[in-house]
């Protein structure tokens, strides 16, 4: 369920793109911002991520471009948005980031879902 108002349209596009990261997948604030268009917009695509918090969206499937969990503040708790990735079988390196190799899903793709 997406948030009840969105701020802008592009919140909405993000919100869009969001909602159909497959389980066990991840992809970057970049990758949303670069398929909407907007390539710089990175920041904006967490900001969007930050105002759907509780809308059930997939939020905890975005991380930032080296698979680190830049975003898990936003999950009640140090842990919990990592917990939600391993229990969808999604994977993580020594250093802690998700393993992009496996998991990498980007939006538009050929290999889209």
């Amino acid at each position: 369920m997406k948030p009840a108002k969105a701020d802008s349209d592009f919140f909405d596009r993000v919100w869009d793109v969001v909602e159909r990261i497959p389980h066990g997948k991840v992809t970057t604030y970049g990758h949303i911002a670069e398929h909407l268009g907007v390539k710089s917009a990175a920041r904006t695509v967490g900001w969007a991520l930050n105002a759907a918090a509780e809308s059930g969206l997939p939020c905890h499937r975005v991380v930032n471009r080296f698979g680190a969990l830049s975003g898990q503040v936003h999950f009640g708790g140090p842990h919990i948005m990592e917990d939600l990735l391993r229990s969808e079988g999604v994977q993580f390196g020594d250093d802690g980031c998700v393993r992009m190799d496996l998991h990498l899903w980007i939006p538009g793709s050929p290999e889209e879902d």
